[in-house]
């Protein structure tokens, strides 16, 4: 289903998940152009990007070579090669106004036909259309980390997005490998609320000292059948992630969403999950 990607597909945001959806994109037949900030980003990008690639082409997951693949990515720090895109995915941090300003900054440079997907995990969709020119051009694509490894994408219909373009959200998802789960714009989406929803109650259950974050995630992983459990996700997703997309939530939808302490606590000493090295447990060997 190659053929029914763009045949230029840009990312803006070259990080874990951003070179996680170019190598999504570019094992699935479309060229990628990866947007970074500076010279020193755009390199680390392209090493992330060429590393999923590699790691895929020796397991036999994709055909051809990584030098195959990387014939077709672009890695630049200039913005006007999003020019000839057909669509473009923003993968910057959870910020809003950085949000708003990196879409309005991509949108200058495309096409009036071409489209325009966030990636984020729970900020209103129909909060950063307002800001664009052309929503009707723009929705979410919500992607899972690590990207290469899940099978979904969650489609984020804004109340302003067309009909075109939710049927292309499908296409598209398809033609990657994954499978598209649609929803409405609303706070947290259906897989950021649900799923932080239990992460939460996990933490406080062990700032309570009820079970060991072991013990935790072994009873959802043996007993509801879970691939992970809760607090070993949370680690991988980072622990500063989702105290964001909480303290979020907690704004739109109510205390429910408050974070425990334990959590602003492990942030704070910088045990932010696998990716410092400790969360939950620990990495370090």
């Amino acid at each position: 289903m190659a053929n029914s990607l763009p045949s230029i597909v840009g990312v803006l945001g070259g990080g874990r998940m951003g070179a996680g959806v170019a190598h999504a994109f570019l094992t699935s037949g479309a060229q990628v152009v990866v947007v970074e900030q500076n010279d020193e980003a755009a390199a680390a990008a392209r090493e992330r990007v060429l590393r999923d690639v590699t790691g895929s082409v020796e397991r036999g997951k994709v055909s051809g070579t990584t030098a195959e693949y990387e014939a077709k990515l672009t890695v630049t720090t200039d913005q006007a090669a999003f020019a000839d895109t057909g669509l473009v995915i923003e993968a910057v941090p959870e910020d809003f106004d950085l949000k708003v300003a990196s879409l309005q900054s991509v949108e200058r440079h495309l096409a009036d036909d071409a489209y325009l997907a966030t990636n984020t995990s729970s900020m209103s969709v129909d909060g950063l259309a307002e800001q664009l020119k052309r929503p009707q051009n723009f929705c979410g694509l919500h992607f899972f980390n690590p990207v290469p490894a899940s099978k979904l994408v969650e489609v984020v219909i804004g109340n302003q997005t067309s009909d075109e373009l939710k049927a292309l959200t499908a296409q598209w998802t398809e033609a990657i490998g994954k499978t598209p789960v649609t929803v409405n714009d609303a706070p947290g989406f259906a897989s950021s609320r649900l799923g932080l929803a239990l992460g939460l109650e996990a933490i406080r259950m062990v700032e309570e000292g009820v079970a060991s974050a072991e013990d935790i995630d072994n009873a959802m992983v043996l007993g509801y059948k879970h691939p992970i459990g809760p607090l070993a996700l949370t680690d991988i997703v980072g622990i500063d992630v989702r105290l964001n997309i909480a303290e979020y939530l907690e704004t739109k939808l109510g205390a429910r969403f408050s974070p425990p302490q334990l959590m602003r606590d492990m942030v704070a000493r910088g045990d932010l999950g696998r990716k410092s090295g400790k969360g939950f447990y620990d990495y370090n060997d």
